[in-house]
């Protein structure tokens, strides 16, 4: 099957409509990043207000951080009680994670606070190892190291899967060694700044599930 190819050049107004079919595709399959594809995020930037106008008809919203460079779409907040608005079905669903998902992606959110209050590099980069240790804290310990590793393995292929870290290639002729993964900085979006403030309580929490013991209460 031959596939046919117009010599005719575009029209003016074609690429931004074409720019605008890709964004909303991309955004509604992925969160788009700027690093990823300068071109597109450029046309985002360009017709952000159209793609507001065209998701809003989905129930979506568009979130976009030039700063940190990346955007993607969510489900708009839904009406409150005795709310005239009717409920409209959620195109987003929402997934719940498991406790040790929920456990990384709390431990990566504060490294990565604690790396943009050292004012270095605007990349998190850490090792398999790295990963390793900031978890292996808050998990029951038990006789086999390599299941307990096997375990975190996977936690961390969940979050890569959920595009909060990201693997990174290894350097041309480099020796092999561990993985190493960029945290995405999109997971500020997600676990704000009042969610991290509450994180020590919330890791206390967490302990008291492991070992099976209620943490007092204040008096």
């Amino acid at each position: 099957m031959e596939e046919e190819y117009s010599n005719t050049p575009p029209t003016p107004t074609s690429a931004p409509a074409a720019d605008l079919s890709v964004l909303l595709i991309s955004l509604l399959k992925s969160v788009l990043y700027r690093d990823g594809d300068e071109r597109l995020w450029a046309a985002l930037l360009n017709l952000q207000t159209r793609v507001r106008d065209y998701v809003a008809v989905l129930n979506l919203e568009l979130v976009l951080d030039e700063a940190e460079g990346y955007a993607f779409l969510k489900s708009r907040p839904e009406p409150e009680e005795g709310d005239a608005a009717p409920r409209l079905p959620r195109l987003v669903a929402r997934r719940p994670l498991s406790y040790p998902v929920s456990l990384l992606l709390a431990l990566l959110r504060r490294k990565l606070a604690e790396f943009d209050a050292g004012g270095g590099d605007t990349r998190l980069v850490l090792s398999r190892d790295d990963i390793v240790e900031l978890v292996r804290l808050f998990l029951p310990n038990g006789p086999n190291e390599a299941k307990l590793i096997d375990q975190i393995e996977t936690t961390i292929n969940k979050v890569v899967e959920l595009g909060f870290l990201h693997k990174l290639k290894p350097a041309t002729g480099a020796a092999a060694g561990p993985s190493s993964y960029e945290v995405r900085r999109i997971l500020k979006a997600f676990v704000d700044a009042q969610w991290l403030a509450e994180l020590d309580a919330r890791l206390a929490i967490y302990q008291s599930q492991l070992s099976g013991v209620t943490p007092a209460k204040e008096s």
